[in-house]
């Protein structure tokens, strides 16, 4: 009979997570609220941004850069 114990009490700590996942880069236009495609690379929305600017005059956007991170049990050495 195996025996599992559950350490519900324990610290946490989040990774970035690397194995699977690359960051992904987007661009907002503030003024109107189009949106780049989303790329692994920043230079696609960057620009996406620069065209849009050059079309619309519009000037302000945001620069949404997502990466992943992994909720881990903490260790001693940590």
């Amino acid at each position: 009979m195996a025996i599992t114990k559950i350490w519900r009490f324990a610290d946490w700590v989040l990774k970035l997570e690397t194995s699977n996942s690359v960051p992904m880069y987007e661009m907002e236009c503030v003024s109107c609220d189009a949106t780049s495609e989303t790329a692994e690379e920043p230079g696609g929305p960057r620009d996406w941004a620069l065209k849009h600017a050059g079309r619309t005059h519009h000037e302000l956007f945001r620069a949404v850069h997502t990466c992943f991170f992994r909720a881990v049990p903490k260790t001693v050495r940590e």
